[in-house]
């Protein structure tokens, strides 16, 4: 079972992406959806006040920890382009294209972008995002509406018959805590709520007034500039990769999160920063060297795999034709972009040289 530091705080941070940084991985699909409007109702009070806070991790190491710091950087250097978020595609005979590697919050420190992205999204013809129907909230709403299923439980269940007695205490205090009383979501998908109570609370106050995410943000930025907007996958797709993983998975990792407390916004502010930095590479063995710190275990392959993996060769399918065309920009959760299955190394391998910018 993979820790909550590594499977909720990666959908916070990607998906906070995708993602955090995928985690961080769907994040911005349920604030599209209609379900959880309530939600965001009873918690603005407690959010308002809130600060993001949290601890830069990797600096804290640098000065406390260095033998751990030295062991995450080497497992990182590893990763194949796991430095950058911001990239050149190229072809013979087409004009150039760029990618976006992106986190889905509004933070205002990401939405600024990295140098020569503003430029090269200003001058693009085409836009690509994960999902074109986050422009049109009540549209994706009622796509998903029609696969309730996947979002809600079925035949009577509630997420309490998948807890014991002090797991079910623990996550009642939690949303408690967050002001979000049990009976309201219980019907919920544990990896909905987990994706809601994982944010900092400065992030739910944002979303709530109606802030947009850096991809949601450049969607609408080109619809209302005349631009082609172009989308990968359809948030049911996105959510039926989400509902692939087993119940339990997802209940383990909600109840571990709130357990947890502020160490999850450690590890989002540490994302964050590392984001900043175009250290992508090192997001994931940052949040595994956080789990073994805690003496938990860090198995997430089955998460990886359909919430990461599987995406990047869908997006592969579908993206060439479009950057065919020329001169597009695309931006998706950054969690996508690393790796030899990750985004940059299979566009290589359909033909594109793809170098990072910065």
């Amino acid at each position: 079972m993979p820790h909550p530091i590594v499977s909720s705080a990666r959908q916070a941070a990607e998906y906070l992406g995708d993602a955090v940084v995928a985690l961080i991985t769907t994040l911005h699909l349920l604030f599209a959806l209609s379900l959880i409007a309530a939600l965001l109702a009873v918690s603005q009070a407690l959010a308002a006040d809130a600060s993001c806070g949290g601890r830069n991790l990797v600096d804290e190491w640098r000065a406390s920890d260095p033998a751990r710091l030295a062991a995450v950087e080497k497992e990182a250097a590893d990763i194949p382009n796991g430095k950058g978020i911001f990239w050149k595609i190229e072809k013979q005979g087409i004009a150039p294209s760029y990618l976006l590697g992106t986190m889905h919050v509004t933070d205002p420190r990401v939405l600024a972008m990295p140098t020569g992205a503003p430029e090269a999204y200003r001058t693009a013809g085409i836009v690509i995002i994960e999902s074109d129907e986050i422009v049109d909230e009540k549209k994706a709403a009622a796509a998903v509406m029609m696969r309730p299923d996947l979002t809600m439980f079925a035949d009577g269940k509630t997420i309490g018959d998948f807890l014991n007695p002090e797991e079910k205490q623990t996550l009642e205090t939690g949303l408690k805590e967050r002001g979000i009383p049990l009976a309201l979501v219980s019907k919920m998908k544990p990896w909905m709520i987990a994706s809601f109570v994982a944010l900092p609370a400065c992030e739910m106050t944002r979303k709530a007034a109606g802030a947009s995410f850096l991809d949601k943000q450049l969607a609408e930025d080109a619809l209302k500039n005349g631009k082609t907007l172009k989308g990968l996958e359809t948030l049911v797709e996105q959510l039926q990769a989400m509902d692939a993983l087993p119940a339990q998975f997802h209940v383990q990792a909600l109840v571990e999160t709130l357990a947890l407390g502020d160490t999850v916004q450690d590890v989002m502010e540490t994302t964050t920063e590392l984001y900043l930095r175009g250290e992508i590479g090192m997001v994931m063995p940052m949040m595994k060297a956080v789990s073994e710190q805690k003496g938990q275990e860090t198995d997430d392959a089955d998460f990886e795999q359909r919430i990461i993996t599987d995406r990047n060769h869908t997006m592969a399918i579908r993206a060439p034709p479009i950057l065919e065309q020329g001169n597009a920009f695309m931006a998706v959760g950054a969690l996508h972009l690393p790796g030899e299955q990750g985004l940059v190394e299979l566009l290589r391998a359909d033909g594109f040289t793809v170098t990072a910018v910065n």
